[in-house]
């Protein structure tokens, strides 16, 4: 048997989809201090629009993008929230309900 591979951002086309993946991640993530949740959130939206237009747009050089988006890097806050701007979003804290600690 013959397998492909699927990326979810080959099949994300209009910025309504891009959007929806985002939100859905993020209240899949909400309870998760896995900050992994949020890179591959952001990675899958910058492929989706075309990781060029979203380095331009972050002000972020394309390889560096790849690498931070990959996961090969810790990210800066700021790159992060550069990135996160790009695709039409914020980051913000939020106060935790619970306390894990």
């Amino acid at each position: 048997m013959k397998t492909i591979k699927w990326n979810i951002y080959d099949h994300l086309k209009t910025e309504e989809e891009i959007d929806g993946f985002i939100e859905a991640s993020i209240e899949e993530a909400k309870n998760d201090t896995d900050p992994k949740y949020l890179i591959h959130a952001l990675e899958t939206a910058a492929r989706a629009r075309g990781m060029l237009k979203t380095a331009n747009e972050a002000d972020v050089d394309r390889a560096s993008l790849y690498r931070i988006l990959s996961g090969e890097t810790d990210p800066r806050a700021s790159t992060l929230v550069k990135i996160a701007n790009a695709l039409g979003y914020r980051l913000t804290l939020v106060k935790q309900t619970e306390c894990s600690h």
